[in-house]
């Protein structure tokens, strides 16, 4: 299964991470990386961690001018491509079609093909502009799936949080990570769940 991974500018460079090394852990996954250059300073910015380290999760990595790579062409199979974080200027690009770079060209070829795109758009709040392209995002077929923790798990760690996105990114590619912690009705204080809640 090939997986595309776009990384933009957008806070949240925990996420590409977190996600990076989940996918690894999946011998039958092959990884196929674009991190812009606001990606790795937003990278070292949020985490202290260089390109070159993210660069080691993903099994191919593509420089963002290089048009001409294979995950640029629809005959390139893949099961989907996943932009995380998603900028607004990324998601906006994409809406358009403006093919200006290979994260953009890469997305573009995912929505035409009819595979799975799913951008986690980093900001807050949403002006109308914003939610009127996810709204003709969402029609060409792509997945909007900001990254919003659920609390229901207990969260115990600030990974804990952004594993709660990453649980549901793998979920629309198709992937059952057995480290998803999935909802199995509440607990009482004692540990029994809770059968008629």
């Amino acid at each position: 299964m090939r997986i595309i991974v776009g990384v933009t500018g957008a806070s949240g460079a925990i996420y590409p991470l977190r996600l990076l090394k989940r996918l690894a852990a999946h011998p039958t996954v092959e990884t196929h990386l674009i991190l812009s250059r606001a990606g790795e300073k937003t990278l070292y910015l949020e985490t202290g961690k260089l390109a070159a380290d993210m660069k080691a999760l993903a099994k191919y990595n593509w420089p963002l001018e290089d048009i001409a790579a294979p995950i640029a062409s629809g005959s390139f199979q893949s099961a989907g491509m996943i932009i995380a974080p998603c900028s607004i200027h990324t998601m906006s690009a994409i809406a358009c079609g403006i093919s200006s770079n290979l994260m953009i060209r890469a997305a573009d070829v995912i929505l035409k093909e009819r595979r799975r795109l799913i951008l986690m758009v980093r900001e807050t709040p949403f002006h109308l502009g914003h939610l009127r392209t996810m709204t003709s995002l969402t029609e060409m077929g792509a997945i909007i799936a900001p990254p919003i923790p659920g609390f229901y798990n207990n969260p115990q760690t600030i990974e804990d949080l952004v594993d709660s996105s990453v649980d549901r990114v793998l979920d629309l590619v198709g992937i059952d990570d057995a480290s998803t912690r999935r909802w199995s009705g509440p607990v009482r204080p004692g540990g029994d769940r809770d059968e008629d809640a």
